[in-house]
């Protein structure tokens, strides 16, 4: 990527030096074809896991790194600019991480919490469903208590890494209304629980998006965490980190796609010199870089003001709503630039314009974060 970062410590600049390292050496070659053919680098993960790269911003006392989440961001970003999909995932991953260690009990956290950020496993986070995804609220997957535990039944939907993860943090109906729902730290090989045909994606397809059905499926309980009642307080709480991360996921495909289409322009020539020198073209350009550099600039603010232990909900759904409005163009554009080639699967343009649209919907759409930021102005 041809960005200088800002990195507030040299441990961090040896830290993306680390990913770019393992970015060129694991990423870069295998990106391609598992898009081409939806096949799911299991070895990626692993290598990403085994340089510490799945579990920066929790505490070292529990196997994470302990760097601030201004620094995850840009190792974040820095994988999405060499593969999308993964980069998602690694933003799932911890994204589930955040209930136990936010709402968990102490017993819980040390029981389950090093294992998950060990390395050796990928999470799923399991919040919408095939009727509500922006209205949380509408579930209708059930956890009925059962004994000393909860039987639970219902279907979950869009769930990236479903059917792979090691563990899930399922959010399920105990109660009537937005107060009765709870949080539960699922294994991966809980029986009762089964999942679907992955989805026929536009983009991503690397990495697996299904539903998974929970058909009296028995949790004991102290796999619930936090209060009954409290999940949607969980799961709002998890997901303005989550937005953060797809913030810097869409400005790293953006800043790919700025990168191949500058190149592109170099090399190109038309009506006898390159086309980057033709004003109307390198406008296009300038448009696309300052969009990548606002993007990025409005996620390490909201960072920084997480980092700070500051309000920054308003401020994530900013992030996520300009990064990703971002991505879209500039992939778009990028495509414009290449021309006919841009819209060939012989250049990575036209890939990166079909991994773009989705950011715009997965994690609240771009119009429940216009709803956040106005509800927020409203107050």
């Amino acid at each position: 990527m041809t960005v200088n970062r800002l990195l507030p410590t040299p441990e961090a600049h040896d830290l993306l030096e680390l990913t770019q390292q393992v970015c060129d050496k694991v990423l870069e070659p295998r990106v391609v074809e598992c898009e081409k053919t939806s096949t799911y680098p299991a070895e990626v993960f692993s290598a990403l896991g085994a340089a510490g790269l799945l579990s920066l911003p929790y505490p070292e006392e529990f196997g994470g790194g302990s760097q601030p989440y201004e620094v995850y961001l840009q190792v974040l970003e820095e994988i999405a600019s060499r593969w999308a999909a993964v980069a998602v995932a690694v933003s799932v991953h911890s994204l589930s991480c955040h209930p136990l260690y936010v709402f968990g009990t102490d017993e819980q956290k040390q029981r389950w919490l090093p294992e998950m950020l060990s390395g050796d496993q990928v999470g799923g986070y399991s919040l919408s469903e095939p009727q509500a995804g922006s209205d949380a609220a509408a579930l209708r997957c059930k956890a009925v208590a059962d004994g000393d535990g909860y039987r639970i039944n219902g279907t979950k939907a869009w769930i990236t890494h479903g059917g792979v993860a090691d563990f899930y943090s399922l959010f399920a109906r105990t109660g009537e209304g937005s107060r009765g729902v709870s949080c539960f730290l699922v294994p991966g090989e809980t029986e009762g629980l089964s999942f679907g045909k992955p989805e026929d994606k536009m983009g991503l397809k690397a990495v697996p998006t299904t539903t998974a059905n929970y058909d009296d499926a028995w949790l004991p309980a102290d796999r619930r965490l936090g209060d009954e009642g409290q999940g949607l307080q969980i799961a709002f709480s998890a997901l303005d980190s989550g937005r953060l991360g797809i913030a810097a996921v869409a400005t790293g495909l953006a800043q790919r796609a700025l990168d191949d289409a500058v190149a592109y322009a170099k090399e190109r020539e038309a009506f006898g010199k390159h086309i980057i020198d033709h004003q109307g073209l390198g406008f296009v350009l300038a448009d696309m870089a300052a969009a990548v550099d606002s993007a990025r600039a409005t996620y390490i603010d909201a960072a920084r003001r997480k980092d700070a232990g500051l309000e920054y909900s308003r401020q994530a759904s900013v992030a996520k709503l300009v990064a990703t409005d971002a991505a879209m163009k500039v992939t778009t554009d990028a495509v414009q630039v290449l021309g006919g080639y841009g819209y060939t699967a012989d250049f990575p343009v036209e890939r990166y314009m079909r991994e773009a649209k989705v950011m715009q919907i997965f994690e609240g759409t771009n119009q429940i974060q216009r709803l956040v930021i106005s509800r927020s102005l409203a107050r």
